[in-house]
């Protein structure tokens, strides 16, 4: 009996719908991802074995440089221009429209109470240049962070207090903050470090 060979035939994948659904995941990141803002210092955090995490939203940062400046940043423009209408009633500062939005997507601010408003005027570069040289007062004659906090506070009363402390940061300006957080009836606040790796026995 012959045999017949079966024709080979060419199979042919459509990739259409791959595609469309690798455009669909494309379009969903770029309208949904949240992009970091700048943080106005460099902070060499120390490490740690300690490895619980931070909170991913409702953030008070205090951010403290190598040379002993303090920076205060809080994670949501909400609460930020929350905080920039405290200022204003207390302190009794105009801020135009362009200063607010400014302020509202800062990551961080690192100016006295009295310099705020002309630092916000600045173009970029010259903020970028003025947070080389400038912080918030925590000394007790003058302890502007009390007042941020307590703005913040007010604000968000979700907030949850961080510091991120360069490795090389004085002591004395730390237990400053700390001093302060206290005279806040702040007892529980968090420490950013990097998780230390663990050698194994």
């Amino acid at each position: 009996m012959a045999k017949f060979k079966a024709k080979k035939q060419n199979i042919a994948i459509d990739m259409t719908p791959m595609v469309d659904l690798a455009f669909l995941l494309i379009t969903f990141f770029m309208l949904t991802v949240k992009f970091r803002a700048q943080e106005a210092i460099q902070v060499d955090i120390p490490s740690s074995i300690a490895d619980t995490p931070l909170p991913a939203q409702n953030i008070l940062l205090i951010s403290v440089s190598s040379d002993g400046r303090v920076f205060f940043g809080v994670d949501s423009k909400h609460t930020r221009l929350s905080i920039l209408e405290k200022i204003k009633e207390r302190y009794g500062y105009n801020f135009t429209e362009k200063e607010a939005h400014i302020f509202s997507v800062l990551a961080e601010v690192g100016v006295p109470f009295e310099q705020l408003k002309a630092y916000l005027s600045l173009s970029e570069p010259e903020r970028k240049a003025m947070d080389k040289r400038v912080s918030i007062p925590t000394d007790s004659t003058n302890n502007q962070l009390k007042q941020w906090i307590l703005f913040a506070r007010y604000s968000n009363p979700q907030i949850r207090i961080a510091i991120r402390a360069d490795e090389k940061a004085p002591y004395p300006v730390i237990a400053r903050i700390i001093e302060t957080l206290k005279e806040q009836k702040v007892h529980r606040f968090n420490l950013i470090t990097t998780l230390e790796a663990q050698s194994k026995s």
